[in-house]
């Protein structure tokens, strides 16, 4: 019986489900009926460690009892509101969310999701500047929306240009570095210089905003060298620039900080969050306000809004998932678990594989890049991470694939056991795919 379910799952998937960023006709996905923790499932009772978090999202974990909780009492006392009323609980949220994002932040705009959190982020820069273009990176992602989309740098923009004012620049990597660099210092420096000149060949009262993930994650989590995101602080402050830091996928634990930029010295003027704040158990994200921009709207009609702003189950569930985070320790564990199990196991990982080009990451956010050759830095085909995932996967493991990386990303609860067996079974599928 169960495995009817399971078969009928993936026949109402394949016959009436449009799935994002695929082309439909050769898809085959997996079936999942329930979760717990690190652990999901199928209807036949089949179990997955899922160190994918999903899309980077589940960072409290999949059934956490105390936000499924909340999110029960709150539908039975109202399950929703719209924007224009003040609602205890949205006001909670908020100031559960700022207290969190250190001094200099005054007010939360609740959005459906990361990538209108951008797009009103966006908006509000333009509207406090008076100017238009955007800068942000060619390794980024910023969501599936007008301006998010376009201002997003990999592929996916190139079919999407419809908003206007965007301009990208390199940000740095140094494992294949644009700028010649040898050390973090020297990428840093010279990826500050090229910015720079950006800004003053764009023309600096022409440039709204400089917009940037605080960690880049589905680009290929880039740590920023030292001095990188201050460096930019300092640029924007030069220049009169908002600088925007998208903490979508980075924040709330993923880096074991409650935001990815308080490890960096720097503070934006706009941040934009979703994922992790309630990690995904109702849609929700939103932008955080400096009290510079937020004064900009005193007076002024801001003419942006969202029928399900501020949510009511959405804002239950992150008031939850924040005390719960809190009393926990759930942001500790994935910075101890990112020290001392995932980074010295990718570290052996990376010494017996010849296919392993770097390991890098913090907290419980960490890419394996996987190369042809280790002197050339040759990406390891499609066809062949095609099958390591393959591989993956029939080990138990439920992985985050991007371009020639696999990506650590388990839930911020994991435990260094279940680090290890995720470790185990990259170990067998590189091995498997090496001897090919």
């Amino acid at each position: 019986m169960t495995e009817d379910l399971d078969a009928l799952a993936k026949q109402l998937d394949r016959e009436h489900v449009f799935h994002s960023w695929s082309a439909q006709a050769g898809l085959d996905l997996p079936v999942i009926a329930g979760g717990s923790g690190t652990t999901v499932w199928d209807h036949a009772g089949n179990r997955m460690l899922d160190f994918s978090s999903q899309l980077v999202n589940v960072n409290i974990g999949h059934q956490h009892p105390a936000v499924v909780a909340a999110i029960q009492k709150q539908a039975a006392e109202l399950a929703t509101i719209g924007p224009a009323t003040a609602n205890l609980v949205r006001g909670q949220a908020a100031e559960r969310i700022l207290s969190k994002a250190g001094d200099g932040f005054h007010k939360v705009f609740f959005t459906n999701g990361g990538a209108d959190a951008v797009e009103n982020a966006i908006r509000m820069a333009r509207l406090h500047t008076g100017r238009d273009t955007v800068l942000s990176t060619y390794r980024s992602y910023h969501g599936n929306t007008g301006a998010a989309i376009v201002a997003t740098g990999d592929w996916r923009r190139t079919p999407n240009q419809y908003a206007r004012g965007h301009v990208h620049f390199f940000g740095p990597y140094l494992y294949r570095s644009e700028f010649w660099a040898t050390t973090p210092e020297e990428e840093s420096a010279r990826a500050l210089h090229h910015l720079e000149r950006m800004i003053q060949a764009e023309g600096p009262g022409t440039i709204a905003a400089v917009l940037l993930e605080a960690v880049p994650g589905t680009a290929g989590i880039l740590i920023p060298p030292p001095g990188y995101l201050a460096g930019v602080r300092e640029l924007c402050d030069r220049y009169d620039i908002v600088l925007i830091l998208d903490e979508v996928m980075a924040g709330f634990g993923r880096t074991g900080r409650w935001f990815a930029h308080h490890g960096y010295d720097v503070v934006p003027d706009l941040i934009t969050f979703a994922k992790g704040v309630n990690s995904g158990y109702v849609p929700v994200g939103g932008v955080i306000l400096s009290e510079k921009i937020s004064a900009t709207f005193d007076e002024r009609v801001f003419p942006g809004g969202l029928t399900y702003s501020g949510h009511p189950l959405a804002a239950a569930s992150i008031v939850a998932s924040i005390d719960a985070m809190e009393s926990e320790g759930i942001i500790d564990n994935a910075r101890t678990v990112g020290a001392e199990a995932i980074g010295p196991g990718l570290a052996e990982l990376a010494e017996r594989h010849q296919l392993i080009g770097e390991v890098r990451g913090e907290g419980v956010f960490w890419a394996i890049e996987l190369v042809a050759d280790r002197e050339t830095r040759e990406p390891l085909s499609a066809a062949a991470m095609g099958a390591v995932k393959n591989e993956i996967v029939a080990r138990g493991v439920l992985p985050f694939m991007s371009d020639n990386r696999i990506h650590v990303v388990p839930p911020c609860v994991v435990t260094a056991d279940e680090v290890a067996q995720a470790i185990e079974a990259y170990d067998g599928a590189l091995a498997a795919v090496a001897a090919r």
